[in-house]
């Protein structure tokens, strides 16, 4: 969704896949990453970076924000256009944002800081932003204390994002100095419908090889069955929000 290599542009050729499975954020989620915006008396000006269909887009505009949709796939561009329309899009990348200086109250990244250089992102971040403005990091992570959930992971990967969290917070650089950090507990029905979609969402799924493919989806077929997921049969997928956020100083 943002840069660093070819899988983060391998999205849109399952754009509407992308759309329809992956989750939403919550909404407080996305409140306290704004927060230091909303003590204005404007309209604070917010861009998701890596904005993919808009999942977070559309949150940053029912917060009362103005937003701006940037994505170096313009494919899912496209689909952000008809999910959330009048939107502003721009094509670009955290390390490269066509947009000017000192311009903006906020910039988020959803499900996408694990795929920039976080030095240079940030440094481009902070150009960007005007002095105060703030910095905001969002991932939904599938809760790995459930134990299908491990198995899900074990079969699907756990992704790019599970591999940082592993090293500690994420990876922030100048100007900014430090990370705050909540999380929030929350759980999402789906069905085996859903859940095969929201496995091909994902790059390493869109990336592989037919025979890569085809192994997955029979592991795949046997957790579902194990668990007696069939038709419209529904299991609640938990997840643990994880937010960051952090101001550009005013120097």
């Amino acid at each position: 969704m943002v840069s660093r290599d070819n899988s983060s542009t391998s999205f849109g050729t399952a754009a509407e896949v992308y759309e329809s499975a992956r989750p939403e954020y919550p909404s407080d989620a996305v409140a306290w990453m704004l927060e230091p915006t909303l003590a204005s008396d404007r309209r604070p000006r917010v861009a998701d970076v890596g904005a993919g269909t808009g999942k977070l887009t559309r949150s940053i505009v029912a917060a009362g924000c103005d937003a701006i949709a940037v994505d170096p796939d313009n494919a899912m561009l496209d689909a952000l256009r008809i999910a959330v329309p009048g939107v502003p899009t721009k094509v670009g990348t955290a390390e490269s944002l066509p947009i000017d200086d000192e311009s903006l109250d906020g910039v988020l990244l959803g499900q996408a800081w694990h795929w920039v250089d976080p030095v240079a992102a940030s440094r481009e971040i902070g150009r960007v932003l005007r002095p105060g403005g703030v910095l905001g990091l969002i991932w939904n992570i599938r809760d790995e204390s459930q134990p299908w959930v491990r198995r899900l992971n074990s079969v699907v990967s756990r992704g790019g994002a599970m591999a940082m969290f592993d090293d500690g917070p994420p990876p922030i650089a100048e100007p900014f100095d430090h990370l705050e950090e909540r999380r929030w507990a929350w759980s999402r029905t789906v069905n085996r419908s859903l859940l095969t979609d929201l496995v091909r969402s994902r790059s390493f799924y869109i990336t592989a090889t037919a025979d890569e493919r085809n192994g997955i989806d029979q592991n795949l077929a046997t957790l579902f069955d194990e668990l007696g997921l069939h038709g419209d049969t529904t299991i609640d997928l938990p997840y643990v929000t994880r937010a960051f956020r952090s101001t550009r100083p005013n120097r």
